[in-house]
């Protein structure tokens, strides 16, 4: 679903309020978050996505993935996790729902969490996704809303996902292309997350569904700075570039432009890595606020930094 359409949705709602609810809807994060007691706090996200790669397996491990980062972007670690399963048992065989499963239940464990089980539904369409339940200590819940100016900008998987995607889905993606950048979606968030704990990181999120420009404004509003993104500096998937100079554009690119352009200012204009900043990414990278101070030497590409402002993009 755009973001337009989903803020309306949402805009309609009448949320009660509870002390104990440390993250809810009000600032767009990556999950929400319960207080149990004071020194445990309870992490909990959905999510689910259709095919974008051709291997069963390998879909269940992006999907997996995908939904895992929610909790490592809030900084926690997942506990538990529930199958979300759409599948369309008149056209496919179960044999691919099984592998499915086997690949997202790899991932949960290497997540260290277990499968308590789930809940499926003969659909027509292919999705899968995880619930995921997570823990945190309720003063070290990381959120979108804490980036200030002087802190630097991080980015753990390069953008262009979506864009891959669309190729595959295509055709148009050779297989190399294909299991390389699926690697890169199977990649758990686990890493990057625990180290930028170790550094006092002050805000994350993780950069999907609204690109890294939708994202981005949701930690610029939320923290009430402005995120100043180096166009030089983006990580960029290389044959990426040439599928998007194809026309390989995914639908959602051009609803989140749509959504998210006024918003952005363009101290230099970003040509051909435009469509890049609104690619809806499937279990991207996090984008990732840190002290100067503590971020030297953070193994993953610096993008950025955070200025004074009023919840916008400036791209440089």
């Amino acid at each position: 679903m755009g973001p337009k359409d989903l803020a309306r949705a949402l805009g309609s709602l009448d949320l009660p309020h509870d002390p104990r609810l440390l993250v809810g809807l009000t600032t767009g994060d990556d999950a929400g978050v319960y207080k149990i007691r004071e020194d445990l706090a309870l992490i909990q996200t959905i999510d689910f996505i259709t095919p974008v790669v051709d291997d069963p397996f390998f879909f269940g491990q992006i999907a997996a993935a995908n939904a895992l980062s929610d909790v490592y972007a809030m900084g926690g670690d997942p506990l538990m996790a529930m199958n979300v399963v759409c599948f369309p048992a008149c056209k496919l065989d179960m044999g691919v729902l099984g592998e499915i499963l086997k690949g997202g239940l790899s991932k949960v464990k290497e997540a260290g969490a277990v499968l308590v089980g789930g809940h499926s539904v003969d659909d027509l369409e292919l999705k899968y996704g995880l619930s995921v339940t997570g823990v945190v200590h309720p003063e070290k819940v990381v959120t979108n809303a804490g980036a200030r100016p002087g802190d630097l900008l991080f980015l753990t998987k390069p953008l262009g996902l979506g864009i891959v995607a669309t190729a595959i889905k295509g055709g148009l993606a050779e297989p190399p292309v294909a299991e390389k950048v699926g690697k890169i979606m199977a990649t758990l968030n686990r890493d990057s997350s625990r180290e930028m704990l170790k550094r006092g990181v002050h805000a994350c999120t993780d950069v999907t569904g609204f690109g890294l420009v939708g994202h981005g404004l949701e930690m610029a509003r939320a923290s009430g700075v402005t995120l100043e993104i180096e166009l030089d500096m983006l990580p960029i998937i290389k044959e990426a570039l040439e599928y998007a100079a194809m026309g390989l554009i995914p639908a959602g690119a051009y609803d989140n432009q749509e959504c998210y352009r006024e918003e952005v200012d363009c101290a230099r204009e970003p040509g051909d890595l435009e469509m890049f900043l609104y690619d809806p990414q499937t279990s991207g990278g996090l984008l990732i606020a840190l002290p100067p101070d503590t971020a030297r030497d953070f193994p993953w590409p610096c993008i950025g930094r955070v200025v004074e402002g009023e919840g916008r993009i400036r791209l440089v």
